[in-house]
């Protein structure tokens, strides 16, 4: 009638209390604020090395993500459990960065790159598209090589910082 899940933290010890609010404790330690959560997502290199902290830090997003059983990106799933912030799916935050329609600043190959990166991220989440090794698979090794793909931006630094770009238009939140 009654179902108790039981969970160990990162030091072995058992949590008796509900995964989502351990969860929700777990992030409010780790940042104290909703700003100060966004002002260290969107300044990191890369948002793996914010995901593994939280990791190192007991924050198990991942079993989180399996519980809620949503196609949510780890954003919006840390939004959503610390701040009750309305979740969005990788597939809708791709679908409002189509909508904004700025891809037309690049050349007609460009564009069809950074789409089917936007693609990659609705499938498969942030990690695949802040590696250049995606750029080694399937879509992209039919459009090209990694290196011609990567000059159709101006170069290594021009793609990167359409990565960022991109990225910058996927966390975008409405006020």
């Amino acid at each position: 009638m009654h179902e108790r899940n039981q969970y160990l933290d990162g030091n072995g010890k058992i949590i008796t209390e509900s995964f989502k609010d351990y969860t929700k404790r777990g992030i409010e330690k780790e940042f104290r604020t909703l700003e100060e959560f966004l002002t260290r997502w969107n300044s990191a290199e890369k948002k793996k090395a914010i995901i593994e902290e939280m990791e190192n830090h007991g924050i198990q997003l991942e079993n989180l993500k399996e519980e809620i059983k949503k196609d949510l990106d780890i954003f919006d799933l840390v939004c959503h459990i610390a701040w009750d912030m309305p979740p969005l799916t990788r597939r809708e935050r791709a679908e409002r960065v189509r909508k904004q329609n700025y891809f037309t600043k690049y050349g007609e190959q460009a564009r069809k790159v950074v789409e089917a990166l936007l693609d990659k991220y609705a499938d498969d989440g942030i990690n695949n598209i802040e590696d250049m090794a995606v750029l080694r698979i399937d879509p992209f090794k039919r459009m090209g090589t990694p290196a011609e793909l990567v000059n159709l931006f101006g170069g290594k630094s021009g793609y990167l910082s359409a990565i960022k770009e991109l990225e910058s238009h996927i966390y975008y939140r409405a006020a």
